[in-house]
């Protein structure tokens, strides 16, 4: 790359992170307060490719507190800290505001652009809607890697959770709550409207029947509108993350969809709910991939193996 990513912090909204050699605003990491019902958080949006094209979605008509890239927490204890209307067996998505709570920003540890990385590692609390404080989560966000010859950048989102309460924390997902195939929860992606049908690749299949599958990296390529040409997002887990349970820990499933939307969403808790002990900590580390071009499975394969963790 050609120069120092260039990092503006407009105090108290948001943070951008542009490439200095294209002028393209990569993304912009929105940290202000929203409406209640659809669980204030920070997100990132909008997500650019070097190119210049947007890969994310904000507010759609359909669910308007899909916001960007996220993390979330669709059941947490009985909690919605996801947005909109609540999932109850037997009765379906109903309105409940007294569910919803939020993740507040409550300072930054660091704001910076250097060595050819750009860092914002922020503080969170996570609070039901009646107030108190139930978890505490520290993040870090690295945008690293811009790579003009591939046409891609990459970014890596750390979230450190505490649980704060004298009770364990259970996070789940509608599927956990009786919803089949709805386990969404955790870092959650929404693509633009241009991306429904588009095509999800896995290291060994593609396809919306790649919902629920467990792998160590999913990805999803749409065609622009407005813009020739397509663009892919790839996640991929960290190796800490033992996103398939055998060393143990609490097994990832992706959470897949291109159709009635594009997203993804690397499931903490798809089928099991995960349970954390007062006072300990939940940490996942993601990689988000942002690629100009319609990349095929080796060239993704290529990319994750040419940059390890």
């Amino acid at each position: 790359m050609t120069g120092e990513l260039r990092l503006v912090h407009a105090h108290g909204d948001r943070v951008t992170v542009t490439d200095p050699a294209t002028g393209v605003e990569l993304l912009a990491y929105v940290y202000r307060p929203e409406a209640a019902w659809e669980a204030p958080k920070p997100y990132l949006h909008p997500m650019r490719t070097l190119a210049g094209d947007v890969v994310t979605d904000y507010r759609p008509n359909d669910h308007r507190w899909h916001k960007g890239l996220s993390l979330t927490a669709s059941h947490l204890s009985g909690a919605n800290l996801w947005g909109g209307n609540s999932y109850v067996h037997g009765d379906g998505y109903l309105e409940l505001p007294e569910r919803v709570g939020s993740m507040t920003h409550t300072c930054f540890d660091e704001v910076a652009a250097r060595d050819g990385r750009a860092v914002i590692a922020e503080c969170l609390d996570w609070r039901p809607h009646s107030g108190e404080l139930w978890a505490r989560e520290s993040r870090r966000i690295e945008v690293h890697d811009v790579d003009h010859a591939s046409g891609s950048w990459a970014l890596t989102w750390t979230s450190a959770v505490v649980n704060r309460r004298e009770e364990p924390l259970r996070f789940g997902s509608p599927t956990t709550a009786g919803r089949e195939m709805a386990g969404y929860t955790g870092l959650f992606w929404r693509g633009p409207r241009a991306f429904r049908d588009g095509r999800i690749i896995g290291p060994g299949g593609e396809g919306p029947g790649l919902m629920a599958s467990q792998s160590p990296w999913l990805a999803l390529s749409g065609e622009h509108d407005g813009a020739d040409g397509h663009a892919t997002v790839v996640f991929a887990h960290a190796p800490e993350n033992d996103h398939d349970g055998a060393r143990g820990g609490h097994p990832a499933h992706w959470f897949v969809r291109n159709e009635p939307f594009a997203g993804i969403a690397p499931s903490w808790a798809f089928f099991d709910e995960l349970e954390l002990a007062p006072g300990e900590t939940l940490t996942r580390r993601y990689r988000v991939v942002v690629a100009d071009g319609a990349w095929e499975r080796p060239e993704i394969a290529k990319y994750l193996e040419e940059h390890p963790w």
